[in-house]
């Protein structure tokens, strides 16, 4: 079993996003995903991630047909009702085919929080650590690269 610390970087490769910060929270059971201008428009949900400050924003609007929309406690114990929907996680080599509620997390510092749904029979967490599956990943590409010269 992977260890992880309290956050990493994690990629999301079907909303096309790659080594973005995560929180990695044992105190939250979903997982959740920044973003703004959620609407459902012509019965598909469209939202845009991450915002203008951070470095992988594109403004490029996503579109999914398939979502839900649920009553989520938020950090606060209040009850919040946020779309969800499905999507990859990439974590040490590991596709994670997942649920995401979308919320903002703009005034927060990552824009990925994973919880207890994803953690669970897959990995252990050391809170002393940090980015243990990126420096890994880094690792494996610095050995290719060492390989193919």
């Amino acid at each position: 079993m992977d260890i992880l610390g309290r956050y990493d970087r994690v990629d999301l490769p079907d909303l096309g996003l790659f080594d973005i910060h995560a929180k990695i929270d044992t105190g939250a059971y979903t997982s959740s995903l920044h973003c703004h201008h959620v609407h459902i428009v012509d019965g598909m949900l469209e939202f845009i991630l991450l915002d203008e400050e951070h470095s992988e924003f594109t403004g490029t609007k996503l579109k999914f047909s398939e979502f839900a929309l649920r009553d989520v406690k938020n950090s606060f114990g209040e009850i919040e009702s946020r779309f969800v929907i499905v999507t990859t996680l990439k974590i040490f080599n590991q596709e994670i085919t997942e649920e995401f509620s979308l919320c903002n997390r703009g005034s927060l510092k990552f824009p990925i929080l994973i919880g207890r749904k994803i953690l669970r029979d897959r990995f252990l967490i050391d809170v002393k650590k940090k980015n243990l599956s990126y420096r890994h990943k880094r690792s494996q590409r610095i050995q290719l690269r060492k390989k193919q010269s």
